[in-house]
């Protein structure tokens, strides 16, 4: 398994990604035209063709075996740019009588668009099959930390990841069902899949200004602020070991929670070292291997796992099928991190 970014020529593959990720994974809408357009931004974004602040760096866990995408997952250079980023802060507001001698705080939701200007790391998916052992997904989580150390002046000073958030047995959002379908004339998915083909100018134009009071929501709305869809815990716990913590921002239609870190405090980031490579014939490989390896280009990246780590003096061994994998060569630089 490896990762590598997204080519031209994956369109159906990652259409049948879009097909599996099922309500509420709002980045990757199945709709085929808008797919390819995504692809298409993306293989400019690598070729450095198009402006830092307007790149999306998207990638695809490869098997090698089968040639199929087994998942993908993508980084934002900076959100809000071109389209506004809304979320919702909670917020408290304290009321009192000083004459009945009576104080209150009472939890609030606020529209907010605090996150202007970060990167995000988004539109992470493993297809169920892939899923034993967390090791795939652990390398296509990884991975895009590698790919920001390696190419840090391309990133601003924060990064966020949005959370899918809670959803009922028939697929029915508690949280939108009592609050976003008061304001938005359309269900769920419509208002899910105009937010993931970027149109998101109708959230400002109808969603209320004033700060809502959680307390007007019902129990079942309330309990999901903050809280993850069940498939969405794994990554979570992920991105929380790397340093990302929510800060009291959710999604405005599903209540998912939004966390986030400064870059360089990230733990892949702040770890992860340089070492050069050598290519032996005959070397011991673990089962589970506990290195990350990550090229230094950016057209022809590409992360793996790898079996051993870096020697005493700094260079790192690899077997001539992990050379392969990740395209690299003797005396070639690879960007490493032990998990």
């Amino acid at each position: 398994m490896r990762i590598r970014p997204i080519a031209r020529g994956d369109l159906d593959g990652l259409q049948q990604l879009a097909q599996e990720t099922g309500v509420g994974f709002t980045s990757l809408p199945d709709n085929r035209e808008f797919l390819a357009s995504k692809i298409e931004s993306a293989a400019l974004a690598f070729e450095e063709r198009t402006p830092v602040d307007d790149r999306l760096y998207f990638f695809v866990l490869e098997d090698e075996e089968s040639g199929e995408l087994a998942g993908c997952c993508a980084i934002e250079g900076q959100v809000g740019r071109e389209v506004p980023f809304y979320h919702y802060r909670l917020g408290t507001l304290a009321h009192s009588s000083v004459q009945l001698d009576l104080h209150r705080t009472i939890d609030t939701l606020f529209l907010s668009s605090d996150h202007t200007g970060d990167a995000e790391v988004a539109s992470l998916y493993l297809r169920p099959e892939y899923r034993g052992g967390q090791r795939n997904g652990a390398l296509l989580s990884k991975a895009r930390w590698l790919f920001m150390a390696q190419f840090r002046d391309r990133f601003p000073d924060k990064v966020l990841a949005e959370m899918r958030g809670v959803f009922d047995e028939n697929g029915i959002s508690p949280f939108w069902k009592c609050l976003g379908s008061h304001f938005f004339p359309m269900d769920f998915n419509e208002a899910d899949r105009l937010t993931g083909m970027g149109q998101k100018s109708f959230i400002g134009e109808l969603m209320p200004k004033f700060p809502i009071y959680t307390t007007f929501l019902p129990e079942d709305a309330r309990a999901c602020i903050g809280q993850v869809h069940e498939h969405t815990r794994p990554a979570l716990e992920m991105l929380k070991k790397e340093g990302l913590r929510w800060e009291g921002y959710v999604d405005i239609f599903d209540g998912g929670p939004t966390v986030e870190a400064y870059i360089d405090d990230v733990r892949a980031v702040r770890l992860s070292t340089l070492c050069q490579v050598e290519v032996t014939a005959n070397l011991e490989t673990s089962e589970r291997p506990s290195w990350l390896a990550a090229t230094t280009g950016m057209a022809d990246f590409r992360a793996a796992w790898v079996g051993r780590g870096p020697n005493a003096d700094g260079t790192l061994a690899l077997t001539e099928e992990e050379a392969r994998r990740l395209n690299v060569g003797a005396g070639d630089s690879l960007r490493i991190l032990e998990t």
